[in-house]
Order: structure tokens, then sequence, then C-alpha cells
């Protein structure tokens, strides 16, 4: 299984926000789509940062909440580890458990096509692991 196959289940809905938005703009739209991290694209829809839940709060317990009038691009974090729809499930589930980050945008020819998150990656691992267990029942039901 590929991350090709979690876009396919999921679709390929990019939530996005501008580097200039403010800080109050984007947990409104995180609560609205109920996601934790939104993606910060800046000129011909290239991912510039990602700015997640973690982020927010570590901008207010710095700067309180004048935090949230500040722009995006203050607070989000600028290196985003991204990958590639050909990439395996184990794959994606070492980079991110080793880089303690829960989102990562998917890249074809280095534009933008979706993003996953670890909840999406363990949802078709658990599929994965549910189909062959289910092969493996009938495998020894016929033998």
């Amino acid at each position: 299984m590929t991350v090709t196959s979690i876009l396919a289940a999921k679709g390929g809905d990019i939530i996005s926000i501008e580097p200039t938005a403010t800080l109050r703009a984007a947990t409104a739209l995180l609560a609205q789509h109920r996601i934790g991290a939104v993606l910060v694209l800046g000129a011909e829809r290239r991912v510039v940062g990602i700015l997640s839940e973690r982020d927010i709060v570590q901008a207010m317990a710095a700067r309180g909440a004048q935090a949230l009038d500040e722009p995006v691009s203050r607070a989000m974090t600028r290196k985003v580890a991204n990958c590639t729809g050909d990439e395996s499930i184990p794959s994606i589930m070492e980079r991110m458990t080793a880089g303690k980050f829960r989102h990562m945008p998917v890249l074809d020819r280095g534009e933008l096509i979706g993003i996953i998150s670890i909840g999406d990656v363990v949802k078709q691992r658990v599929d994965e692991m549910e189909r062959e267990s289910e092969a493996m029942r009938g495998y020894i039901q016929i033998a």
C-alpha cells in the first residue's frame, strides 16, 4: 500500500491559508474544518510552511493572546517534510514517528496533490491488516 491509496480513500482536498493571514483566521479555519493543521501556501501554490495546533499554542505561550493578530508566517513551521504518492505506508509511519509530526503534504513532480495525517496512515494500515487477516482466515478454512 502507498500514499496514493490513502488519497484515493480520503480524497485530495487541501485546506490552506496564506502566510499573511492572521493566527485568528487560521484558528477559525482549523475549527471550521475540524483539522489539526493547515498548509501555508505561497505563490504558485507552493508549500512555504505548515501551521499546526502546536504552533499556535507555542505562539500564544510566548506572546499571549496578541499572537492571534500576528501573521501565520510568524508562527508556522517552515521546514515541512513531504512525500510522494508512491511511498509506502510503513515508510511514512516511520518518518512521521521519527520526525514527531502528524501531517505531511503529498507532492507529484513538485506539485501539491494532497495532505495526509498520521490518522489517515494508521487507518490505512489497520484496514490493510484486517484484509490480510480475513484472507488468512479464508485460506485456513479452505485448507
